[in-house]
């Protein structure tokens, strides 16, 4: 009788064994709800917990159109092309901006013998609605022009950026400003860490506000002999397009890029290194890559939308697709956690926000997702 109790006791043990680790094997999960916009969701902006959505109304005679979503109510924000701008009835947004006065966004639609993108400026209010002002063709396009990538507003301006023929060589990162009348003018990035030499090469794919200033994060290639190196790095401004400083950004291995960006009190920037996620904090002055971030696949082509923070000290939370699968990495220096997404989402991620409530949005597939912050 006490070896069928021990055989009992024993099996028991093991199933509990085994079921514990069972548990333990299963990455937490993060439950996602689709948000009806009316249309396709391509940008979004964030500003005291109301989500400014950009869409795309396929087939329909006007394509752009803005949503502001305040909890469970849904606005249009009227939005206005010009007659004489026929790409404004088609453009997709690329990029929106909002800080709860202001709206500056970006919008592009191909077109032309070669399918170049034509790009559209549109400002305005919530309240007012967004109008389109007509450019001249060569302030954004023409056999000079390179790729625009954002729209930023700071307290001492607005700002889009982009590329431009490089004075000396290949593509220069540029800044274009707003003028009278709503026109806008590329300013010169000659003689600034904007621009390539012989033996630099900058490749600039984001921008975000940091205080007055701008963000810009990429890549410079150094051209020694036999050797090319790519190497992640951000460009800060002072203010607006003035006072530029290059930061190289630690630990750069042999190949890497920084991404995309969130600037509060500090910098938090995402990227890859080696083809593998990574992170860095700039606090102004210096940069440090953190340590324990978990080595997910990111490549060329992959999308990694701008890490959401809290402040210096707080955690950071990175949306990431893993083959169309949509991961969550949050955490901090040292001490991350990967959670899994249901719901039915699927990537890529193009576009997140989170509200001051703990709410995060996200364009994924072509869909407006929200969930709870992760605890």
């Amino acid at each position: 009788m006490r070896r069928v109790i021990a055989a009992v006791v024993l099996a028991a043990s093991a199933l509990t064994a085994c079921t514990s680790k069972n548990n333990e094997a299963q990455p937490p999960t993060i439950n996602w709800e689709k948000i009806d916009v009316g249309a396709e969701p391509v940008a979004l902006a964030e500003h005291d917990g109301q989500i400014l959505v950009g869409v795309k109304h396929k087939g329909a005679k006007v394509v752009p159109g803005v949503v502001l979503l305040n909890g469970s109510e849904r606005k249009t924000v009227p939005v206005k092309p010009s007659a004489s701008s026929p790409y404004s009835f088609e453009a997709i947004w690329y990029s929106i901006a909002w800080d709860g006065k202001r709206v500056l966004g970006l919008g592009g639609a191909s077109g032309g013998a070669h399918g170049n993108v034509r790009w559209t400026v549109w400002t305005g209010s919530v309240d007012s609605g967004l109008q389109e002002h007509p450019q001249t063709f060569d302030t954004f396009n023409g056999l000079s022009a390179g790729q625009m990538n954002a729209a930023v507003l700071t307290p001492a301006g607005e700002a889009l950026t982009g590329s431009w023929e490089g004075v000396v060589t290949g593509l220069d990162a540029a800044v274009w400003l707003p003028q009278a009348n709503n026109k806008w003018l590329k300013q010169d990035s000659a003689k600034t860490p904007l621009q390539n030499t012989k033996n630099l090469l900058v490749g600039t794919g984001y921008a975000t506000a940091y205080g007055d200033g701008l963000v810009l994060t990429g890549s410079q290639v150094r051209l020694e002999p036999n050797v090319v190196q790519q190497g992640a790095a951000i460009w800060r401004s002072e203010k607006l397009a003035q006072g530029w400083t290059r930061v190289e950004l630690p630990d750069p291995g042999e190949r890497s890029q920084a991404n995309t960006a969130t600037c509060i009190n500090t910098c938090v920037i995402s990227g890859f290194v080696e083809n593998k996620l990574a992170i860095w904090r700039y606090d102004g002055t210096k940069a440090q890559r953190l340590s324990g971030v978990p080595a997910i696949p990111v490549g060329d082509k992959d999308v990694l939308p701008p890490p959401l923070f809290n402040g210096s000290d707080g955690d950071i939370t990175q949306v990431i697709a893993q083959d169309n699968k949509v991961k969550v990495v949050h955490g901090v220096e040292g001490n991350w956690k990967v959670f899994e997404s249901t719901g039915g989402l699927q990537g890529p991620v193009t576009a997140v926000v989170r509200t001051s409530d703990q709410e995060v949005y996200l364009i994924a597939g072509g869909t407006l997702w929200k969930t709870n912050f992760p605890s």
